[in-house]
């Protein structure tokens, strides 16, 4: 037996007893407007939130903002008037140049701004770690008031991988200056649908 193998079989053998979920966690004050608190929060970590009411308002947003030669991927079917099409099939070093980012959520938390993201939204897990800028369509509905109230969503939900993404990337612990996009999207945009 190998060494890997025998601290495999030890750890195995030793597995704790398996513990029972803690009782229903609740909020005591939610926040009274869900979607002031998400988009304060937001906000106050780099990001922008936009107010929609349909995918065509998106397309309008994106012509304004971004330039022609921008490339621009997304999962959602009604921007393909303005995305690249087909991408999803290619590997995932040929993100490294996506400028925008176009993927939907499951939720957002409006305590902190997380939004709740799996890789059936993703379609390919790097694109929204790699590119320029990543921008979140959420269903106004969709708003939780916490982290308790997120996880009792997940739950048992059955998905390979899922992220809670806030914001764009940043980091702190340089000279003790903030700096956006150290390691990721350099903004992020949550256009709140409804």
């Amino acid at each position: 037996m190998t060494s890997r193998a025998e601290i495999l079989s030890k750890i195995k053998r030793n597995q704790s007893e398996p513990t029972p979920l803690p009782a229903k966690l609740s909020t005591m004050y939610p926040p009274a407007d869900l979607l002031a608190q998400f988009s304060t929060v937001l906000k106050g970590i780099g990001g922008a939130v936009v107010e929609i009411k349909d995918s065509l308002e998106i397309v309008n947003y994106l012509k304004e903002h971004y330039g022609d030669g921008q490339r621009i991927i997304s999962t959602l079917p009604d921007l393909a008037v303005i995305s690249e099409q087909g991408w999803q099939q290619q590997h995932p070093h040929s993100f490294e140049d996506v400028d925008l980012a176009v993927i939907t959520a499951h939720f957002g938390v409006a305590e902190n701004s997380a939004l709740w993201i799996t890789e059936s939204q993703m379609q390919q897990r790097a694109v929204p770690f790699i590119c320029q800028q990543l921008a979140v369509v959420l269903q106004k509905q969709d708003l939780l008031a916490t982290m308790h109230d997120a996880y009792e969503r997940i739950g048992n939900s059955d998905y390979g991988f899922g992220a809670f993404i806030a914001g764009p990337s940043k980091t702190a612990d340089i000279e003790q200056s903030l700096v956006l996009g150290a390691h990721g999207p350099k903004g992020m945009t949550v256009f709140i649908m409804g």
